[in-house]
């Protein structure tokens, strides 16, 4: 553990952190947390794995139970997904009805025939078929993208592999390497880092403070950019112990707080 760091900025994730996972109303302290920010004018930015609405819809939902985020304190993979797969390719795409809505609504044409890109989403219910098929594509040649790379999906008081777990499993039995379109891939926090420095152009990682409840899946990869890393409770782990002993030294976090409460209380 590190000495306590009195941060420039944050960056903040939503599922399990600000929003619980069963009701998806907001946590204890998050509201108080976000409205100090936005009266402080302290520079921040909700750093989200969206990918079941729309990027504008999502925002206007955490708008709608209280969590006053403006635009441009946004960001979610839906964002980066043009700069990451051309509309021109043939993308298969898995993941939740929703998530593949999103995608042809943005102009992506799905092929399940030949595809030159197998894009991963999370849902709780992939199946044997559904892997068969991806592997097949994958050594057939296709690249192999992620919207994210969590851990852990969390979903009605139960937790599924993430698609970091997925992506690893394809990976392994296709020995084909992966991308990662949002956390914790470089390009995403390069993207979040841009965005802050337009609220405050000195700020550099150094300066800020990442809090999430998905250690490997979000602090693990802001450290190595030198962030403060803040593991909350809140979401994925129901304490610290069903995952904190069993990480590396470089992999454990600065910080171990139950909520967004107790962030803002020692913080």
């Amino acid at each position: 553990m590190s000495n306590i760091t009195k941060p420039k900025t944050y960056f903040i994730d939503v599922q399990g952190t600000l929003i619980d996972d069963v009701h998806r109303l907001p946590i204890r302290g998050s509201r108080e947390f976000i409205d100090s920010l936005n009266r402080l004018k302290t520079p921040y930015m909700v750093i989200t794995n969206n990918t079941k609405h729309s990027s504008e819809e999502f925002l206007k939902y955490l708008n709608s139970i209280g969590l006053d985020i403006k635009k441009e304190h946004y960001l979610d993979p839906l964002m980066l997904l043009e700069s990451k797969i051309d509309k021109s390719e043939g993308l298969a795409a898995y993941g939740t009805k929703e998530f593949l809505d999103v995608v042809i609504s943005m102009g992506y044409s799905l092929d399940y025939e030949n595809p030159k890109t197998v894009l991963v989403s999370i849902k709780n219910d992939y199946n044997s078929e559904e892997y068969a098929q991806i592997i097949d594509f994958l050594l057939s040649g296709a690249k192999l993208v992620g919207m994210h790379e969590t851990t852990i999906y969390a979903k009605s008081s139960k937790r599924y592999p993430g698609v970091g777990a997925i992506l690893k499993m394809l990976s392994f039995a296709s020995s084909v390497n992966y991308e990662v379109v949002g956390k914790p891939s470089d390009n995403f926090y390069k993207e979040a880092l841009e965005r802050v420095q337009k609220q405050d152009s000195s700020i550099d990682f150094s300066d800020i403070t990442i809090i999430s409840d998905d250690v490997k899946g979000d602090l693990t990869g802001a450290a190595i950019f030198g962030m403060q890393t803040v593991f909350v409770l809140s979401g994925k782990y129901k304490h610290a112990d069903e995952i904190i002993p069993f990480l590396s030294d470089d992999e454990k976090p600065d910080f171990v707080f139950d909520d967004m409460q107790e962030v803002m209380e020692k913080l």
